[in-house]
């Protein structure tokens, strides 16, 4: 029996990383994935797994700021199978503030958060995409990696940096087949925007941005989107 394509997704409990999970589910990937927060994990796993029957989803409690967290879901991953389709880096932290004013520690934060924890999981899987010379690696940037605004501080600075990451990431893997995808999302509804007074249809679903990533994969191996931007139809917020 052919072994199902597999795919990581971390921080995959709400918002875009969910919506990336259910769009490769449909195409009949495994999965693994990890939160801070287990309860959640448990039910994202009970429903997946009783919505697609004969594909399995792994769970794993982990707080990916930590880089000792990061090599812990890595060796889980790798206990649950040897192949590594795609990798998608989506674990990602929001506090405002501005460089000049922000609470102290924030940058730390935002960097070990947005920025250190798609390095160690690109460095601990790229060995057996590299093995197998083919795999997927998608960073989940933000307009924020390309736009400075004010209020965005730390964000900026660690989106930016993974952007950058991003794009040395692409030019190594060139030669091993490995593709690297940066998606760069505007304003998407996830829960980062709760108590907003905006309506939901003034941002992008979630759903659109799991699509555009599947669309970005589903390319023959002879193609990659290098980056991808998407926005709100009436622009940023």
């Amino acid at each position: 029996m052919e072994q199902n394509k597999f795919i990581v997704v971390t921080g995959g409990t709400k918002g875009i990383g969910l919506a990336v999970i259910e769009a490769f589910m449909v195409e009949g990937f495994d999965v693994a994935t990890c939160s801070r927060n287990l309860n959640d994990l448990e039910l994202l796993k009970e429903r997946f797994e009783l919505k697609f029957k004969g594909q399995s989803i792994h769970i794993l409690e982990a707080d990916l700021s930590k880089k000792e967290s990061c090599i812990l879901f890595g060796k889980f991953v790798s206990g649950k199978t040897d192949k590594i389709d795609i990798l998608v880096n989506n674990t990602g932290y929001f506090l405002p503030g501005q460089i000049h004013n922000e609470e102290v520690g924030n940058l730390e934060l935002m960097m070990n958060t947005n920025l250190y924890s798609a390095y160690h999981m690109s460095r601990y899987f790229i060995p057996m995409m590299k093995s197998r010379m083919e795999g997927h690696i998608f960073n989940i940037c933000s307009t924020a990696s390309i736009v400075p605004y004010v209020n965005g501080g730390s964000y900026c600075i660690s989106k930016f940096a993974l952007y950058g990451m991003t794009k040395v990431l692409r030019e190594e893997m060139k030669e091993f087949n490995v593709r690297v995808t940066s998606i760069l999302p505007g304003a998407t509804f996830t829960n980062s925007w709760e108590g907003s007074d905006l309506p939901e249809t003034r941002f992008m679903k979630s759903s659109d941005v799991g699509q555009a990533v599947l669309g970005c994969w589903k390319l023959s191996k002879h193609t990659v989107v290098e980056e991808l931007l998407l926005r709100p139809q009436l622009g940023d917020i």
